[in-house]
């Protein structure tokens, strides 16, 4: 049975969002005997209800409510309204993304050790280890069927993979595989193996792909401890003359503001939209925003170094066919300064449709040179590059108080700016892109600049003091104890790997200290 909370119960767990951080926490919660009220913003879409369609894909599953951006990135310039590609539904940007799935190394947990004083950086060494989370990092990658680890096979290689590994190893490369992924190369967990259907971004159709919105989700509800709230839009949370929160203001799914109270309440709504929502939770007691003591509540927003690089054969690639992501070349991970930057990076397959390709490959341009490239697309080989990139102060959301959404609150303006670390990276990564295609016979090469970003991190970092962030090594406000951050706007810094498997993996040893404090009181 379906739980179904009152308004006034003031014992429930509210978590808001319910993605790779908000989802997991929820079912883990539930599972624990914890009553959860998980609200989203957006609606349930489940795989019989996916698009095999770029265009109609984004329209059904992204979050299109207004936002501004600030800063010289290209985004700002050519998708000022889109600095995110994040879906507003229930399961988050885990129907959305790639399912890429790569622990971050243990170096890259103490950037400020290991790099040192990075000029216009934010550098902060993360207040945990790698020794830390590597036994939820364990049974994160049971709970995603991670390929590669617990005896399960990698995923087979698509055309685009093997022209990408054949010219990786011609340069020398030696960690070249089809990636850790969780998407099912065998029927697993209930679910079957994936039929390289090649729509990944726009929701696995087969269900072979985890996602919170069909597993870790309607799993939560068959506890009777998860209620979820389809189409609440969080107004603020509330707090008391003590400082303790004590429920969350919504706007649910006919408009009216409805509050739900709380014991304890964990936001996970994404980079953008948590520190928005403790910004506009500000109150007398917290003129700055909720959490905000530090000042640092929407600084140090990261986005990962991305950009991508094609290239155009003599014959037939068909990237888009088979696995989205599956293909990874991890050599160019490793901190090494004599490249002239510090961190590393992943190269990583990407085949984009027709419609987007086109979107992203020159957003504006006509004339013979795109449009030769689009003529050669049946013969295009492509790859995303994603790196970690500095955190800075400087790059942040900020609520753009002359902007509204529809229910008249400030939307998020997303400024910024790359460091000069993270452009050294891109132009290094360019060039080893190019040439693993060159080795192999291309006959040209697109490099392409970054898309909106999919990788929201940072903007309500961990900090072992609480001056340096906005929450501890659990996710716990420095400032409120009830008050918890359960998605990738606590990461200290961004490494280089996909963030998702670490997202959840805080998530499981967040309701772990939740669940555990609840019990003694504590919360």
């Amino acid at each position: 049975m379906v739980a179904k909370f009152d308004l006034n119960d003031d014992n429930v767990v509210v978590v808001i969002g319910t993605g790779a951080g908000g989802g997991v926490l929820s079912n883990e919660l539930a599972q624990k005997g914890v009553k959860v009220v998980a609200l989203e913003a957006g609606g349930r879409y489940l795989p019989e209800d996916y698009v095999n369609d770029e265009w109609e894909s984004f329209g059904q599953l992204a979050w299109t409510d207004p936002r501004t951006t600030s800063g010289d990135w290209r985004v700002s310039r050519d998708f000022s309204g889109l600095p995110a590609w994040i879906v507003k539904a229930v399961g988050g940007a885990t129907t959305h993304w790639a399912g890429a799935s790569l622990r971050i190394q243990e170096h890259e947990f103490k950037t400020q050790t290991h790099y040192g004083n990075v000029e216009g950086a934010s550098l902060l060494d993360w207040p945990i280890t790698l020794a830390d989370l590597e036994p939820y990092y364990d049974k994160a990658e049971k709970k995603l069927g991670v390929t590669r680890t617990n005896g399960i096979p990698g995923l087979p290689g698509n055309n685009n993979y093997k022209v990408f590994e054949a010219g990786a190893k011609k340069l020398g490369y030696k960690e070249v595989h089809t990636g850790r992924m969780a998407i099912n190369p065998v029927d697993h967990d209930d679910r079957m193996a994936c039929q390289q259907t090649g729509f990944c971004f726009q929701g696995c159709k087969w269900g072979a792909k985890w996602s919170a919105a069909y597993t870790d989700i309607p799993r939560g509800e068959a506890t009777g401890n998860l209620e979820v709230r389809e189409h609440a839009h969080v107004a603020r949370i509330l707090h008391n003359d003590q400082g303790k929160v004590t429920g969350v203001e919504y706007f649910d799914k006919d408009g009216a503001l409805q509050m739900q109270k709380a014991r304890v309440v964990c936001v996970a709504g994404n980079s953008l939209e948590s520190p928005r929502m403790l910004l506009n939770s500000a109150s007398s007691m917290f003129p700055d925003g909720l959490a905000n003591s530090s000042g640092m509540v929407g600084k140090n927003y990261m986005r990962h170094m991305t950009g991508s690089v094609y290239a155009s054969f003599d014959k037939p690639v068909r990237m888009w066919r088979g696995t989205t992501m599956a293909g990874i070349i991890q050599d160019e991970a490793r901190h090494d300064p004599s490249r002239g930057f510090v961190g590393g990076y992943e190269l990583e397959t990407l085949g984009l449709g027709v419609p987007f390709m086109a979107a992203f490959l020159d957003p504006g341009a006509w004339g013979r040179s795109f449009t030769s490239a689009m003529d050669s697309y049946e013969n295009m080989a492509g790859m995303w590059i994603v790196g970690e990139d500095m955190p800075q102060e400087s790059n942040r959301v900020t609520l753009n108080d002359a902007v509204k959404d529809k229910w008249g609150l400030p939307v998020a303006n997303v400024h910024f700016t790359d460091h000069p670390n993270d452009i050294a990276m891109r132009d290094h990564a360019y060039r080893q892109g190019k040439a693993v295609y060159e080795a192999v016979g291309a006959t040209r090469t697109f490099p392409t600049p970054p898309y909106p970003s999919t990788h929201n991190l940072g903007t309500n970092r961990m900090s072992a003091k609480a001056q340096d962030g906005v929450v501890n090594k659990w996710g716990q406000s420095h400032d409120i104890d009830n008050l918890f951050i359960s998605d990738g706007s606590q990461f200290t810094t961004g490494a280089a790997e996909n963030p998702t498997l670490t997202i959840v993996s805080l998530a499981i040893r967040q309701a772990d200290r939740i669940a555990s404090e609840m019990t003694r009181k504590a919360l």
